[in-house]
């Protein structure tokens, strides 16, 4: 029977402006689990949009600080939640600027509009806080991370940390379509900034998810204040 699979991420808060949005362009929400009807754009027809939308929908609408992963023999998810809770509550909240939708190799995402120091560290110490909790990379973990694609250092950290884009590989991201066609690509970028512009970030909370199965939809655990606010 296959074990669950957790990650540490951001998430908006819910009912704020980027949380409706992202849920929106994937089609699901992954605070209350419930599909989420998708937009109409004049440059996306209807089916492409579910259709490309699909990878990520099994996410949910995130920023990822410490991808998926299996836990660790003798840890448990109450550990886990405890030590998450722990950890947000010693970061204050922060204000990252703004973020847009924009090309990001074959795929849309939102993306910071300038880069933020915090941010940066913030994802650091969540990959290296919470690694005692990650069971080793099974082989299927290495399939899912495509390590031909990857660069020697990449490749290191997916070794060492079980994810090749940690530390200066590390990019944040929103991610908002799955691997587009090229020729595909200017009209998302342009649909989606259209519909949903550029929109603060504040980074306010950790959020824990969990996948039950390989073929089900992340869906949130616990959401985390940052700084212990209620």
């Amino acid at each position: 029977m296959p074990l669950p699979r957790y990650a540490l991420y951001f998430t908006p808060r819910p009912g704020s402006e980027l949380a409706r949005l992202g849920a929106a362009v994937l089609g699901y929400d992954c605070h209350t689990g419930a599909a989420v009807e998708q937009p109409m754009l004049p440059e996306i027809a209807p089916d492409e949009l579910h259709s490309c939308t699909a990878d990520p929908r099994r996410y949910g609408f995130h920023g990822t600080l410490k991808a998926p992963f299996t836990l660790a023999e003798g840890c448990t998810l109450d550990a886990l939640k405890n030590a998450l809770r722990a950890f947000a509550a010693e970061w204050p909240a922060f204000d990252a600027g703004t973020v847009s939708p924009r090309r990001l190799g074959r795929f849309i995402a939102f993306t910071p509009d300038a880069p933020s120091a915090n941010l940066q560290i913030l994802a650091a110490e969540c990959v290296a806080a919470f690694d005692r909790f990650r069971a080793p990379l099974s082989d299927a973990d290495r399939q899912r991370r495509a390590p031909q694609g990857l660069s020697p250092r990449q490749k290191a950290l997916l070794e060492r940390w079980g994810y090749p884009y940690v530390f200066d590989q590390f990019r944040f991201h929103m991610t908002l379509s799955g691997a587009l066609p090229e020729e595909r690509l200017d009209a998302w970028r342009d649909g989606l900034a259209r519909f949903a512009g550029t929109q603060p970030l504040v980074i306010d909370a950790l959020t824990l998810l969990a996948q039950p199965s390989p073929d089900a939809r992340f869906r949130v655990v616990a959401r985390y204040d940052l700084g212990g606010q209620p």
